[in-house]
């Protein structure tokens, strides 16, 4: 090996070294979810799905990084300055080329279909007899919370109501109600994988089943205004019986609250009706 080689040998040493230690603090840190440790915990159903997809194409496009690394090391290698040697000019090679991006092709549509299936999974047919439905109305910089009353509907007096915070049961099917009154927002919750548009006008559909006790926060995932960072809430999914014990506990705070309004209206004013004789004095001094 010439002297003038060893500052090329030493850049390549470097990467390889260096991509055999990122190799190495990934397998170090590996999980049973499949070296996605950085991301945070499954919380809903679909979470291992989305987060299999994600794995699948960090691998491929891991592998083709690897493989373009090896090969510019190679031709750098093999193409370095040497004294006496004259460059020769390179013509294309069509055939490498149609392989090239054949292997490409066949990759995205293999990804399309797979990616396809999971999306479909999620954004598919909405659920026609789901556990829960919980309505959401966000606005300039809060989350407007609203579940039906005993009359199952929304927009009606025995609605219970709610700011910023969202209860669901464990294990159930929730459908979210996105109706946005102002601006786009984005309803995000990592732990679930899920994100989903609220845009004014139309009201948009999301749905999920938690599979983790716990809270998590709710994030607004678009741009909305100056305190779009400020703009968060809190999801709690509890037991199914402590979820019934707290909605019970809501429809009652309710029903006393409308029953504290009838009370406090004043009966209506009344003027008593004249009597025979007033009708007929009335009717004499006309």
């Amino acid at each position: 090996m010439n002297r003038s080689d060893f500052p090329l040998f030493r850049a390549l040493l470097f990467t390889g070294g260096l991509w055999v230690a990122a190799s190495a603090t990934l397998l170090a840190q590996s999980d049973t979810a499949g070296f996605n440790w950085w991301f945070p915990p499954q919380s809903a159903t679909a979470a291992g799905e989305i987060d299999a997809e994600f794995m699948l194409i960090f691998w491929i496009t891991a592998g083709a990084f690897v493989a373009v690394v090896i090969a510019l090391a190679a031709v750098l290698w093999r193409f370095r300055y040497r004294e006496g040697r004259d460059p020769s000019p390179v013509a294309s090679n069509v055939r490498l080329e149609v392989i090239w991006g054949g292997i490409l092709l066949t990759i995205l549509i293999a990804l399309a279909i797979n990616s396809q299936s999971v999306w479909g999974g999620l954004k598919g047919a909405k659920p026609q007899n789901p556990d829960l439905v919980v309505e959401v109305r966000p606005r300039q910089f809060q989350w407007d919370i609203r579940y039906s009353g005993r009359d199952n509907l929304f927009g009606t007096p025995d609605d219970i109501t709610a700011i910023n915070q969202i209860s669901v049961p464990v294990g159930k099917q929730v459908l979210i109600r996105l109706k946005a009154q102002d601006v786009i927002h984005s309803f995000f919750v990592p732990e679930f994988r899920m994100k989903q548009d609220a845009v004014p006008g139309m009201e948009t559909n999301f749905w999920f089943r938690a599979t983790r006790l716990g809270k998590m926060e709710i994030a607004c995932a678009e741009l909305c205004g100056l305190g779009h960072g400020v703009m968060r809430g809190i999801i709690t999914v509890m037991p199914a019986d402590s979820f019934q014990t707290w909605y019970s506990k809501k429809m009652e705070e309710k029903q006393k609250q409308q029953r504290g309004k009838v009370a406090a209206i004043p009966p209506p004013e009344t003027t008593p009706a004249p009597t025979a004789a007033a009708k007929l004095q009335n009717g004499r001094g006309g």
